[in-house]
């Protein structure tokens, strides 16, 4: 698969897309005014603690209050091994399990407690360090934990667990078993390490060195932590350039391209000491059109907003997000097929699936997402779409939950969310429909307005009524509700006079009362006051 790295540098916006086989399929974005906190370290004060939830908040110095859940507590587990007489956190406090994920370091380490509740690890006004795990989501707040990791190049340092991992990305058992030997003839007692999939194929020395790099970033964090005030950021991760260099050009990438020459230096020092061999792979774009759209990638963004995807057969696939799930629908569209009916709905939803795959992927979206395919009355038929969306799926670095398709043809997944989706990260909630996604019809506005003129007309003493309301609004007054607008005339004896104002909104309008024989106009409210 020929994968590149694209970086798009602007004063006010850092972009950054991962290509394959020349379409977009990962987009991160960083803003000058709101950079992200994932891997941001604090010194952190617990505000309150909730027995029921088995969990806590955190003050850490943000707008809202971190969430930590009771799994992701270290503080106290050095004194319940000691008042236990347990020395290995991996064999009696729990299974510890290093699996592939969507996170930055690629894995995900699965910790299960033991039976200790909240209230006996955490205390009001206490102090703790932790570290951001995942993005505030919208009215929620970050979530944290007080397992660090301290991802490098090719190894990430997890202080707090005696534990080693190897990334399942790297499928050649010698070659795990050799990094598994290497770590663990390297690595200070009680210091957990898992092996990236960058690290396939590197030196001892190499992995010593950075080993050495991470041990000394840890034990100056632990330095800064305790002269510093609460809350505080005592760690800062690298900014989205330098993340995007860590983790996401690996040995697949063919090449990064990046147009601002600072970055440009700034990626190539990173690649001297970390990932030397990756030096002629980076590429310094010169060109008068903007990189992201010498590489077709604005309008992929384009399309990755809509809530509409055009399929290639004629087909196409409605995307709509709320807060607990989100729900896609699958049509034929255009698509007629040849032949028998059930073979145009299969191929319409094997090509759905696919796409629905990508666009996961692309848009970042995560939680609940429930698939409402097309209805194919052959289980094998159902079957076989199923496979096609397991299949297509493997790729994402999300960790993904599918389940079987029902008799219905729905197909209920879960994808794991670790930060915001292109959606919410783009966009923002319309102002005009607060989030409906619809607007009343000029119809029903025109009626509206018929009502109010009716209910208030028969209060004034005006001889005619003027009506201002947007173009599209005075065009069907005007023309499709002429008859109507006629017959409320020769009702309340009185002119009608209706006058287009582009500045209004459609839904906006307003009714001004005259009186001719005072020359005067009044809108209901002012008259209401005479």
């Amino acid at each position: 698969m020929h994968s590149e790295l694209i970086i798009n540098v602007e004063p006010w916006e850092t972009r950054v897309a991962l290509l394959e086989n020349g379409a977009a399929v990962e987009f991160h974005v960083e803003r000058a005014l709101n950079r992200g906190y994932v891997g941001n370290i604090y010194k952190g004060k617990v505000v309150r603690v909730l027995p029921g939830m088995q969990a806590a908040f955190v003050n850490i110095g943000l707008e809202r209050t971190a969430f930590l859940y009771v799994t992701d507590v270290y503080d106290h587990l050095n004194e319940f091994e000691m008042m236990l007489g347990r020395a290995d956190c991996s064999e009696d406090h729990g299974a510890l399990q290093c699996n592939s994920s969507e996170d930055d370091n690629e894995h995900e380490l699965h910790y299960t407690p033991p039976p200790f509740r909240i209230e006996d690890l955490l205390h009001e006004g206490q102090e703790i360090l932790v570290q951001v795990a995942k993005e505030p989501l919208g009215s929620k707040g970050a979530r944290v934990t007080s397992h660090i990791s301290l991802p490098g190049r090719h190894l990430v340092l997890m202080p707090t667990m005696n534990h080693i991992g190897i990334s399942r990305r790297i499928e050649d058992e010698h070659e795990r078993a050799r990094l598994r030997e290497i770590i663990d003839s390297l690595r200070p007692g009680g210091m957990g390490f898992i092996a990236r999939t960058a690290s396939e194929g590197i030196s001892a020395d190499n992995l010593e060195a950075e080993m050495d790099f991470l041990l000394r970033l840890w034990a100056n964090i632990q330095k800064k932590a305790a002269s510093m005030p609460i809350p505080s950021l005592v760690y800062e991760d690298l900014d989205i350039t330098l993340r995007a260099v860590r983790d996401l050009f690996t040995g697949e990438v063919k090449r990064l391209v990046v147009d601002s020459e600072d970055a440009y230096r700034r990626i190539l020092e990173f690649v001297e000491i970390f990932a030397v061999h990756l030096r002629p792979r980076v590429e310094l774009y010169t060109d008068s059109t903007p990189v992201f759209d010498a590489f077709g990638i604005e309008m992929e963004m384009s399309r990755a907003l809509g809530k509409k995807v055009w399929l290639k057969s004629g087909g196409y696939i409605v995307i709509e997000s709320t807060e607990a799930l989100t729900a896609i629908d699958v049509n034929t569209g255009r698509f007629v097929g040849k032949r028998r009916l059930e073979d145009t709905i299969l191929k319409t939803n094997l090509e759905a699936a696919r796409e629905i795959a990508y666009q996961l992927r692309l848009r970042n979206i995560g939680g609940l997402i429930i698939i409402d395919f097309i209805d194919m009355e052959n289980p094998s038929s159902r079957d076989e779409v199923f496979n096609c969306l397991k299949e297509a799926i493997k790729p994402d670095k999300c960790r993904c939950n599918i389940l079987r398709m029902s008799e219905l043809g729905l197909i209920q997944m879960t994808r794991k969310r670790n930060r915001e989706g292109l959606a919410r990260l783009l966009c923002e909630r319309c102002f005009y429909c607060e989030g409906a996604g619809v607007l009343p019809s000029r119809r029903t506005v025109c009626y509206e307005i018929f009502r109010k003129i009716r209910r208030d007309a028969r209060t004034h003493e005006a001889s005619a009524i003027q009506i201002e309301a947007n173009p599209k609004i005075g065009e069907m007054l005007l023309k499709e509700e002429a008859c109507h607008v006629e017959t409320l005339e020769k009702e309340l004896g009185k002119e009608i006079v209706i006058i287009s104002r582009p500045d209004l909104h459609i839904e906006h309008y307003e009714i001004n009362y005259i009186d001719s024989r005072r020359n005067l106009t009044h809108s209901p409210d002012e008259q209401a006051e005479l």
